[in-house]
């Protein structure tokens, strides 16, 4: 693990009641940790993203999240059928967030966050990873995000709409 790696993984820690309870689990793969206090979390449904990227593809989404989010960073959940992106964002913005659709975590939720290092699946990984200690996604680039995905979802054709 190099120094910035270090660096990220101990202020991510420092979010965790036992900070070294949070580095074990880091070493395991995944640390329970809680919201609120270093970062806050927008849960974005994958459907939303990928519609705002204009694809499912893991390079893709990655890259356009990086455009899009480019001081952020974002957890892609990947377990299950309901698939979630999760956007770090700033303590506090959980009381402003309004943005429909899409809901921001309560401070004081637990939020399984991969080791730094893990970009790629099995299981929970980072879409986009933080490349310093304190990146986090600005809330309204994420407002943004939210509102170009929705958009282009309200524009696709379902087999309802079609003639």
């Amino acid at each position: 693990m190099n120094q910035t790696t270090r660096a990220i993984t101990d202020w991510l820690a420092a979010s965790h009641d036992a900070p070294a309870q949070a580095h074990r689990e880091f070493d395991a793969g995944i640390a329970l940790l809680r919201t609120g206090t270093r970062f806050e979390a927008i849960r974005l449904p994958a459907p939303v993203v990928h519609a705002a990227a204009g694809s499912e593809d893991p390079d893709t989404v990655a890259a356009f999240l990086a455009t899009a989010l480019p001081s952020g960073a974002v957890i892609h959940d990947a377990y299950g059928v309901g698939v979630w992106y999760y956007a770090l964002v700033p303590p506090g913005t959980y009381t402003a967030w309004r943005t429909p659709g899409v809901e921001c975590l309560r401070p004081g939720t637990w939020l399984g966050v991969p080791r730094v290092e893990r970009t790629a699946r099995p299981g929970p990984y980072w879409a986009l990873p933080p490349r310093a200690v304190g990146s986090l996604c600005a809330a309204q680039a994420v407002a943004g995000l939210v509102a170009l995905g929705q958009h282009r979802l309200r524009q696709t054709p379902t087999p309802e709409r079609t003639p």
